[in-house]
This record gives C-alpha cells, sequence and structure tokens, in this order.
C-alpha cells in the first residue's frame, strides 16, 4: 500500500508540474475566451491548488475510482481495461519467446563454454540487448512486411478482415507474430545470459560430481539436477524483466500501431489527459508488483528452502 500511496503521489507531481495545459487542448487554439477557459478548468477541478488536488485524486483512487477522463469523456477504468487485453496478449507472447529460446539458447552456449557456438549465441544475446526496440521492429517491417510481405505491418487485424471464426484468429496471430518477436527477442538475452552463468556455477558444484559418480546419463544430470537449479535466480530475473517489457510493449505497440495500452499512453500525454495517464501508471505499477508476488511464489515452490525460511 505505501509503495503505491508513493507511485501515486510522485507521478501526480510530475505530470501536473510538466510543461503543457489540457484546457488549451480541450478547448482548441482558437475563439475560446479567458472566462470560458476559466469554466472549463474549474469543471475538471484545476483550479484548485495541487495539494488539493493532490489529496482529493488519493482520496478517490484509494476508494478504486481512477476519475474521468478528460479527452473520452469516460471513466478511466473502462477506457484502459478496453485496451489492456490486446497488451497483455502482445506482453504474454513475448514473454513465452523470451523465455523458452532464452532457457535453450543459454543451455546450448553453457554445453561447450567458448566454442565458436557459444560465441555466436553471446554475440546474439549480446546484440538484442543493446539494439533498441523501436530501431529493430521497423527494420523488421521493412524486411518481413515491406519487401517480404510474410506479414502485416500495422494494426491487430486487417480492417476488411474476417469477423469471426478460425479465419478472424488466425489474423490475430499474424498481426501478433513480427511484434512480439522484436519484444520477445530484446528480452530474450538477459535470460539466456543468465540460464548459461547459471548453469556453468551449477555444473561444478557437489552434487552434481555426485551425480557423475552414481552413473546418471549426461541428459539427465543437466537437465534434471543441474537445469532446474539454474533456473532459481532467472525466474527472480523474469519476475524483473515484466517492467522492462511493459517499456518495450509501448514502444512496441507505436512503431506497429498495435492498439493496446502504448498507444492509449502516446494519445494521453498528447492531449494532457492527466487522470488518463495517471491511471495508466496506476495500473501498470500494481501488473508489475503482482508479476514480482508470482515470481517469488514460484521460486518458492522449486525450492522449497525457501518457503521453510519464511515460515520460520
Amino acid at each position: 500500500m505505501l509503495l503505491l500511496v508513493g507511485v501515486i503521489v510522485v507521478n501526480f507531481l510530475i505530470i501536473h508540474l510538466a510543461p503543457g495545459d489540457p484546457v488549451f487542448v480541450i478547448v482548441g487554439e482558437y475563439g475560446a475566451t479567458p472566462e470560458y477557459m476559466d469554466m472549463v478548468r474549474a469543471n475538471l477541478g484545476l483550479d484548485k491548488p495541487l495539494g488539493l488536488q493532490l489529496l482529493y485524486y488519493l482520496k478517490t483512487t484509494l476508494l478504486g475510482d481512477l476519475g474521468y477522463s478528460f479527452v473520452w469523456q469516460e471513466p478511466v477504468l473502462k477506457i484502459i481495461f478496453e485496451f489492456v487485453p490486446p497488451t497483455l496478449l502482445l506482453m504474454g507472447t513475448s514473454l513465452i519467446i523470451s523465455i523458452f529460446f532464452g532457457i535453450i539458447l543459454g543451455v546450448w552456449s553453457a554445453k561447450a563454454p567458448d566454442s565458436f557456438r557459444d560465441i555466436t549465441i553471446r554475440t546474439i544475446c549480446l546484440a538484442g540487448y543493446s539494439i533498441p526496440v523501436f530501431w529493430m521492429g521497423t527494420m523488421a517491417i521493412l524486411l518481413f512486411s515491406v519487401y517480404l510481405g510474410w506479414f502485416p505491418a500495422q494494426g491487430m487485424r486487417t480492417i476488411a478482415g474476417p469477423l469471426s471464426g478460425l479465419s478472424y484468429y488466425w489474423d490475430i496471430v499474424r498481426h501478433l507474430i513480427l511484434p512480439a518477436a522484436v519484444l520477445g527477442f530484446a528480452q530474450l538475452a538477459l535470460t539466456a545470459r543468465m540460464t548459461r552463468a547459471g548453469l556453468l556455477e551449477v555444473m561444478g558444484q557437489n552434487f552434481m560430481i555426485t551425480a557423475r559418480s552414481k552413473g546418471l546419463s549426461p541428459r539427465r544430470i543437466l537437465y534434471g539436477h543441474g537445469l532446474r537449479n539454474a533456473l532459481l535466480p532467472i525466474v527472480t530475473i523474469i519476475g524483473m524483466q515484466v517492467g522492462r517489457i511493459f517499456g518495450g510493449a509501448l514502444l512496441t505497440e507505436t512503431v506497429f500501431g498495435w492498439p493496446g495500452l502504448g498507444r492509449l499512453m502516446l494519445r494521453a500525454v498528447g492531449t494532457r489527459d492527466y487522470p488518463l495517464m495517471m491511471g495508466m501508471f496506476i495500473v501498470i505499477t500494481v501488473m508489475v508488483v503482482a508479476a514480482n508476488l508470482i515470481a517469488d511464489i514460484v521460486y518458492a515452490l522449486l525450492d522449497p528452502r525457501v518457503g521453510d525460511t519464511k515460515s520460520r
């Protein structure tokens, strides 16, 4: 709760102290008298001192009311919930891609350290971690959409496409593949590097030597004993990556025209829609905290010693 209150206060002050006047955006550039602008400002509650605005917003937010959008003229929660599913679909798919391929690349790299394969995988991971998501997305559109024509370049579905049935879902999948792959590739680098480092560290420990002395197969030693123990720190990293994936998703959605929270945030910032911006920051914060909580629970399930320590 204290973390949420702190996030609300900081975001509120940053947004309200930033340059720009939402009233000017709402009434337009021409034809608005100062009296009319004062009336609009009073209706929006922007005529009160900033401290009183903050206290009122804290009170309503903690009661579950994120306010009313200046521009959309609808409740903020209703607007956000309409745009959350596409973002969760994009993030979930990219997270699966980053975890699955990141662990595979990390295992391949650790099986032959300092070999040509290891150096190649590490170079690919370094490139994925270093290249900005928006630039990677632009290059992916040029290659796979413009030149090769394999995937659509923009949107979540074809405008004149099917509205139901398997064709409808296949159309969404075709639009999803490119942005999810770009976002997932940008995140798998850290997972692969952590998997490699964890496996190399685990392979030299005593219990691994004991497993070899028992005559277990190399495959069972690697996956049954080594990878399971090496995954423990990776679970924590994956939970921490959710915040980075959110940031990458906002950029990816803008590049690919994906109708999620990224485009909604861009519109909210452009129109100085304070309640909508604040509501989005709060929802994103809650989702990131929830993801880290889930990561802690999974960590405790994988390593019972964590749960025993906490219970004591």
